[in-house]
Parts: structure tokens; C-alpha cells; sequence
């Protein structure tokens, strides 16, 4: 095994059992009081089992629990020979979607390593050299240097072609490409304004479109049961609506508000689409929603229709062509219903799939125009049509800002700009709106659970984040008498923190608390008889 310190780009082919491995005192250090002996849950080891089957090699843990070790050479060639395949027509017209910004990122890096420094998983793990942007990168340009270039094909390692290429380069290169985000940090604090989370991106489509490997919980889990069922969580149209009665009467028992949900509503103004695993995990978001849009009188509707009813699309992620299917999809369903506009709830996400890629799928006709939730609920406030009673959030809360609606999207202060009216103690994690850091889970980790990627997520990808939470509460964090509130209006960033705050125990410890924006919205309605947070109760 490697001393990260000596790992380098063309050591991805070396034969070792495992390159490198990582240590709980070799990661960045947290803040109080987890900076105390004994605070700190250990690291997964793989099972030998494991190492058997998957491809373990990389740093111990496993991403894609489709990728199977070949039990021939003619397996392994076969392997090989379609992710090469994949890897010329990621560089060709075929790919024209993305083809100019994947050969500026691919041909211009400086190499000048300031992405590194702007990389959460990279400083998380200790500075360590696997999980520098550029190390991937440049393990690709080995490759495509030594296949596809003349000099490469003549010169070998003489012009930097220098990377035995088999099942285990080939494998850990898939595994490395689900050690990023995707948070795009990288690309927005580059000189040159490159993008490596592209180069990670195609990895994964070259591995699922070419070889037909993806992660059990994003491709088979989600995307296909979503085309199956309307729903990556599996959520059928009589499963929905049972849900949504459910809800109802829940809301009725609890707070004595009679909820509807308006459903299948020809011709309003606003359909909204939410993440289907909130009428699931976190039921109390859509209810909040829904309370928020009914009392502020809007003309607004839920779909029950198959893919109408599930802003998720997974594809996103890891392959264009399943993308593409369930944006259209949605778009369908909005289509058929008339509505003027989609309204995405509270989905990092969904925000980008919808409002950002899902246009650029969609033409003319089948277009509807798609809309955060976020500039609307600001302006629910500001307008007074919501009667707000802020002494009832009065305990700290600080905002998690999803990469996808800061920093793809540009929208970082409307949702400022409530806390700031209904949330006197309302303080800011550093760094903070487009310089965020991610929460861990985007890109498919908040819901990757196979085998032990759940502690390269929580001990590593969310370290950053837990660390941040931490120091927005310095101060409080030991009162555990004291609710301390992590606003994160993203279901894929609750997903997260519901992650991280388990594997610390820092709720049963220090009263640490997480949930969405209109959650604290409707705590502060003045029409509410009783708090709308059990936690508060």
C-alpha cells in the first residue's frame, strides 16, 4: 500500500491489494466538542468477501455493487475494450451536449491545483492525493493519450502514456469517479473557469451507457422503478393518494387545520413538483407546503399521474439517456394538466433537472416553464400575505445553501431573506451562498448505502459540511437544552444531514435538529395553535 503522499496518476494501474487507506487521525480535524478522544465513529473496513467480488483496491470502499470482478480474460478484455469504446464517443459529435466544455476541461487545466483547495472531499480526507480534482483527470488523459493519440500509441510513458490499463485500472477509475459530488466548487474557483466534475460525470455515463454498470440505488432503485412506478421511491398513483389522505387527516389530528390537497387540478397557476421521498421521510415538508400556499390563497394543484408526482431524476447523475426520459416525462404531465408554471419544492436536485437541464431536453411545445420555490415563498412574506410571528423560531438556526440552487443557480437570497424576517437568531455558516460547501450526499450518495460507501460518505464527503454546522452553532453546541435548527431546503441534502447527524449522535447529544425552510415558515404562522416542530413540543 501507497503512502498517499507518493500516489500518482499511473499508479491507478499498479497491482497493489489496495492503494491507498484511509484513518480517522488522518482526516481533517472537527471542531468542539467532536475535536475530543472517543467522539469520532471508526472507519468501515471492507470484508474480505468483498474485495473478492467488487473492486475494493481504490481506498476500501465500495460504490458500484454492479461492478463485479470478470471470472475469465475474455471478461476482462470485453471490459476494457467497451469502456474504450465509451471513452472515444464521449469525444465525438454524439456527444454534443457537453462536447465543448468536457475538451476545454479535458485539454486547457493549468494543473495549477486550485480546485484542490476548493475541494471538501480533498481537504476532508486529509489533503490526500486520490481525491485531488486533478488526479482523476489526469488518469483519463493517460489513457485517452496512450490510445488514442500517435504519440502515445508510438512513445508510451515517453509523452505521459505511461498507465497500465486492465479490469483493476479501469475499475478503480469507475470507483474514483464516485468520489466527487459533483458539486461543481471546482469549476467555479478555477482561473480558467474548468470544469472537472464534468470529467467525473462522463465516467460514470461511460460505465452505465457503455458497460451497463451504475449504482443499485440510482439506476435499478431509482431510475428504472421510477419509470416502472412514477416514482424512484416506488410510490404507485394508489399509494400517492392514500398518502396525501393520510396526511390530511394527520394535519387535522395534530393541528386542527383542515389540509387539502388539491389534486389533478386542470388549469392552475402553479403545479408543484416535489421530491416523492418527502410524503415518505419527511411528510412534514409537502404538509407545510401545503399549509403555506393554501392560507397565502394561490391557485396551485398536485399530479397524481405517473412521473407527475416525483420531481427526482437520477439519471442526471450518471447516464444522459435516462435523463432525458423522465425529464420529458415530467413535462408531459404538467403539459396535460394545463397548469401556467412548475413550482420545484424543496430539491437541490430536482431544481437543476427540472428548471436547468430539463429545458434544455424539452422544445417548443412541450416546454412548460419551471420555477424554484424559493424567490415565491419570499415573496409570500414580503408581501404580507402570510401573518408571521418570528418569537416562535427564536432559537439559533443556520442555512445549508444546496450546490444546485446556489451555485448552478444563482438564487441565494430569497431564502435569506426569510430567515432573516422569521428567525431572530438566524446565523451563517462560513463560507456561505455560491461558496458553499456540499452537504455530502449530492451526486447519488445521500441514498448510496451498498456495502460500506455509507462511512466514505458520513466520515469523509460530509465532514466538510458537519464541520461548518459545528461552527455556526460554536458557542451553543454543548447546550443540549438548546434546539439548534440546520435549515436545509433540499431533500437530497436532508438525506445528508439525517446521515451525519445519526453517525455522530448529535442530536441525542446536543439537541441538533434539521428540516426545510417552510417548515419554519409555518412554525411562525400567527394562525397556528400549537408548534409545528414535535421537537419544540
Amino acid at each position: 500500500m501507497l503512502d498517499q503522499k507518493d500516489l500518482r496518476p499511473k499508479d491507478l494501474g499498479r497491482q497493489d491489494e489496495q492503494l491507498i487507506k484511509l484513518e480517522t487521525y488522518n482526516l481533517m480535524p472537527l471542531l468542539p466538542p467532536y475535536d475530543k478522544p472517543g467522539m469520532q465513529p471508526p472507519i468501515t473496513e471492507p470484508k474480505p468477501a468483498w474485495r473478492e467480488k467488487y473492486c475494493a483496491s481504490l481506498d476500501g470502499f465500495i460504490a458500484l455493487d454492479t461492478l463485479t470482478r470478470p471470472q475469465t480474460k475474455e471478461e476482462e478484455d470485453e471490459f476494457v475494450r467497451k469502456f474504450l469504446s465509451g471513452l472515444e464517443k464521449i469525444f465525438s459529435d454524439a456527444n454534443n451536449g457537453i462536447l465543448e466544455p468536457l475538451l476545454l476541461s479535458f485539454e486547457y487545466c493549468a494543473k495549477c491545483n486550485t480546485c484542490s483547495e476548493a475541494c471538501h472531499i480533498y481537504k476532508a480526507a486529509g489533503d490526500n492525493e486520490l481525491y485531488r480534482p486533478i488526479f482523476r483527470s489526469e488518469v483519463l488523459r493517460k489513457i485517452v493519450k496512450k490510445y488514442f493519440t500517435k504519440s502515445g500509441k508510438l512513445l508510451g510513458g515517453f509523452v505521459g502514456a505511461d498507465i497500465d490499463v486492465n479490469w483493476e485500472t479501469i475499475a478503480r477509475l469507475g470507483e474514483l469517479a464516485y468520489r466527487c459530488n459533483l458539486c461543481r466548487r471546482c469549476a467555479q474557483t478555477c482561473p480558467l473557469g474548468l470544469d472537472n466534475s464534468i470529467l467525473s460525470k462522463e465516467i460514470r455515463k461511460i460505465f452505465s451507457q457503455e458497460i451497463g454498470i451504475a449504482p443499485t440505488p440510482l439506476h435499478n432503485k431509482g431510475t428504472m422503478l421510477q419509470l416502472k412506478t412514477g416514482s424512484s421511491t416506488g410510490l404507485t398513483k394508489p399509494a400517492f393518494l392514500d398518502t396525501l389522505e393520510f396526511l390530511e387527516e394527520d394535519t387535522e389530528e395534530k393541528f386542527g387545520i383542515k389540509l387539502k390537497f388539491p389534486i389533478d387540478k386542470k388549469g392552475a397557476d402553479i403545479l408543484v413538483l416535489h421530491n416523492a421521498g418527502e410524503f415518505i421521510a419527511w411528510p412534514e415538508n409537502p404538509v407545510a407546503f401545503a399549509i403555506l400556499m393554501n392560507e397565502a390563497g394561490l391557485n396551485w394543484t398536485l399530479s397524481s399521474e405517473m412521473m407527475g408526482y416525483d420531481s427526482v431524476n437520477y439519471g442526471l447523475w450518471y447516464d444522459d439517456v435516462q435523463a432525458k426520459k423522465i425529464a420529458l416525462a415530467q413535462m408531459k404531465a404538467a403539459k396535460e394538466l394545463g397548469v401556467n408554471r412548475i413550482i420545484v419544492g424543496e430539491c437541490g436536485h430536482a431544481h437543476k433537472a427540472s428548471i436547468v437541464a430539463g429545458d434544455r431536453m424539452a422544445y417548443g411545445d412541450t416546454k412548460v416553464n419551471v420555477e424554484s420555490c424559493l424567490p415565491l415563498l419570499w415573496d409570500l412574506v414580503q408581501s404580507k400575505r402570510l401573518k408571521m410571528d418570528p418569537s416562535r423560531n427564536n432559537f439559533p438556526v443556520t442555512l445549508h445553501d444546496p450546490c444546485n440552487v446556489v451555485r448552478q443557480m444563482g438564487i441565494v437570497e430569497p431564502q435569506r431573506n426569510v430567515l432573516r424576517e422569521i428567525c431572530p437568531q438566524f446565523r451563517e455558516m462560513t463560507p456561505h451562498g455560491v461558496d458553499n460547501y456540499c452537504c455530502g450526499g449530492g451526486s447519488g450518495f445521500a441514498i448510496m448505502n451498498s456495502q460500506n460507501f455509507p462511512s466514505f460518505r458520513d466520515n469523509v464527503a460530509s465532514r466538510m459540511k458537519f464541520n461548518q454546522i459545528l461552527g455556526a452553532f460554536q458557542g451553543k453546541m454543548e447546550d443540549a437544552s438548546q434546539v439548534k435548527y440546520i435549515c436545509a431546503p433540499c431533500s437530497n441534502c436532508k438525506g445528508a444531514m439525517r446521515a451525519i447527524l445519526e453517525h455522530y449522535e448529535a442530536t441525542e447529544k446536543f439537541n441538533l435538529q434539521y428540516g426545510g425552510l417552510v417548515e419554519l415558515m409555518v412554525n411562525a404562522l400567527v394562525s397556528m395553535k400549537k408548534p409545528f416542530f414535535e421537537f419544540l413540543e
